[in-house]
């Protein structure tokens, strides 16, 4: 598998892997093999049967997967993100490695704390863990209003080309959050930290019409939407935003402390 992504000059050889969490069938899932086929003519794409929104990064393990052949180097499987990508690398693509995995692009933004529970930063992470380079996008969106998918198609491009210019180290991945706003109207581009924003704080309990409750599970706390060099921040302004974001989570910074405590 490839360690570092490939030279933009040499992307137009590279092979790339689409895939998403919104399933095979969504329309941010189309526009990213379109952006996909800008940049190389060695497109597959393996994805979601169904839609896969808040499985993370998830593994099916208690039953088979099945892989469906929906056209020439286009697939779907009956599981996770995590599936497809893992599936794609290992067994569905067999002819040569894998270059570079694109993941999304997602209907709705992934910023703040929506990476520990986004099916497309996952997907993006599996790829990592086998040092094949990933990039998740996201096209930010407000309930009820148009997806400006436009403005990811635009952008993302280049922005990819660049990335993989600069290369970056082999145990991290490009989360990359385009705002809502049309193509015309973006700002610009920002590299940014991860925000704060907690999802869940809101939960809904109601009787169903059978007299059953149950609880739905909303809201958000956005506790940087202000902050500066954010994730939300930036989207907020209608920038794109560029966060790095490291597979080791360790806190180096109480490593060495809790080791001297507790040895």
């Amino acid at each position: 598998m490839a360690e570092t992504p490939p030279p933009s000059d040499a992307l137009k050889r590279a092979r790339i892997l689409v895939t998403n969490d919104d399933g095979i069938n969504a329309p941010g899932l189309r526009v990213l093999e379109r952006i996909a086929r800008t940049l190389s003519n060695d497109v597959w794409v393996v994805a979601p049967e169904t839609n896969q929104s808040g499985a993370s990064h998830s593994l099916t393990m208690h039953r088979p997967l099945r892989i469906r052949k929906v056209s020439r180097r286009r697939f779907a499987i009956d599981g996770t993100p995590t599936d497809c990508v893992l599936l794609a690398l290992q067994t569905v693509i067999k002819n040569g490695p894998v270059d570079l995995v694109l993941s999304g692009v997602n209907q709705g933004a992934n910023l703040g704390e929506d990476v520990t529970y986004s099916g497309t930063i996952a997907a993006a992470m599996e790829a990592t863990l086998f040092n094949v380079p990933a990039i998740a996008l996201s096209q930010s969106c407000r309930n009820g209003q148009p997806v400006k998918w436009a403005t990811a198609e635009q952008h993302a491009p280049g922005i990819i080309s660049r990335l993989c210019s600069e290369q970056w180290h082999k145990d991290l991945l490009i989360n990359i959050n385009f705002p809502d706003s049309a193509s015309e109207a973006v700002k610009g581009m920002q590299v940014t930290a991860q925000g704060k924003r907690k999802l869940g704080d809101e939960l809904l309990e109601r009787i169903d019409p059978r007299g059953e409750p149950y609880v739905w599970i909303g809201g958000l706390r956005v506790e940087d939407a202000f902050q500066e060099g954010t994730d939300l921040h930036a989207v907020a302004e209608g920038y794109i935003s560029v966060t790095p974001i490291h597979m080791d989570m360790t806190h180096r910074a109480s490593f060495e402390r809790l080791r001297v405590a507790l040895g």
